[in-house]
């Protein structure tokens, strides 16, 4: 049953024009552009106090899809949470456009399941945005909505590095396997840095509503704690990035490795100083728009990193490097 109905997925997509490599490229990079932009808007609900301007999910309110007259909620909030889900509409379209473009120019199975991750995760991330407006933007529903958004980053990420790849070469492990596990390192420790943000966003000043009935509920834990864990674990994270960069400078890499690490180093010193500066100033609004807009772009920039540890070239029958 499943067999026919793929079958019948790729007679319909095959009445498509073939898309180019370039084509595919550039849908790719939308698809990352909007998978962090979602993020990006999700961080402008939350310090304009908008989180429950829709305070139904699919729903806006009870019985209508979108924003109505309501004395208790203002219009400014409702434009600007109803903003955000329409959204996730752009989103949805260009993960299905990137299905629909690679199964057209029938790649590889790898790049048609990073492809298929995306309106799939996409759909997720909507579930988990209801929950969360749901649930009255319980502080670690909020945690899961911005982490899973740099999951998705990621992941957009190295798909985008698999679609430039060509389908039929040999597959060449550019960096030697004790800096991949590095990179790998530096993955998890941004993971960690990411968590511990979203603490302290728990904990700190901007619950995403205001409202006069109730009160959201905030983590309960000293706010100075967390982000003492959050910076030490950004220490942590750049010096791996940090020893990534000599180690591969050190045993010869290739330019394009080497404008991506120079892109991440200057990314998170970039994130560091915002999250400083952002300490310091009692957490602005626009600094924390700002913040989340970084998380992401540190996200992309180390995947891309990772995803070039391992890529696929035509190389001659000839050549001295090594295939795995």
């Amino acid at each position: 049953m499943v067999n026919r109905v793929y079958a019948g997925f790729l007679r319909l997509v095959d009445r498509l024009p073939l898309p180019s490599l370039k084509t595919q490229k550039i849908i790719a990079f939308i698809v990352i552009l909007t998978q962090g932009g979602i993020a990006v808007t999700g961080a402008v609900v939350r310090v304009t106090d908008s989180g429950l301007g829709c305070p139904t999910w699919p729903q806006c309110f009870p019985g209508s899809f979108v924003p109505v007259g309501h004395g208790q909620v203002a219009v400014i909030h409702q434009a600007v949470e109803f903003g955000n889900r329409l959204l996730t509409f752009l989103v949805v379209i260009v993960a299905a456009a990137i299905v629909l473009a690679v199964t057209r120019a029938r790649r590889r199975k790898e790049v048609l399941v990073y492809a298929w991750m995306m309106p799939l995760g996409t759909v997720v991330q909507a579930v988990i945005g209801g929950i969360t407006v749901l649930t009255g933007l319980l502080w670690w529903t909020v945690a899961i909505h911005l982490v899973a958004s740099m999951l998705m980053v990621w992941v957009a990420t190295v798909m985008y590095a698999k679609i430039a790849e060509p389908d039929e070469a040999t597959t060449l492990v550019v960096m030697p396997k004790p800096l991949r596990w590095l990179t790998a390192l530096s993955g998890v420790a941004l993971a960690g840095v990411l968590v511990a943000g979203t603490l302290v966003t728990g904990a700190g000043p901007h619950a995403g509503d205001k409202g006069l009935d109730r009160t959201v509920p905030r983590l309960e834990i000293e706010i100075v704690t967390l982000v003492h864990l959050h910076s030490q674990l950004l220490v942590g994270y750049l010096a791996l990035v940090v020893g990534l960069t000599f180690g591969l400078y050190a045993v010869g890499t290739s330019a394009a490795v080497k404008i991506r690490l120079k892109v991440l180093l200057g990314l998170i010193l970039a994130q560091s100083l915002i999250g400083v500066v952002q300490y310091f100033t009692d957490v602005p609004e626009v600094l924390v728009i700002m913040h989340v807009a970084g998380a992401g772009l540190c996200t992309a920039a180390t995947a891309a990193v990772w995803a070039a540890g391992k890529t696929r070239q035509y190389t001659p029958t000839n050549s001295p490097i090594p295939a795995v």
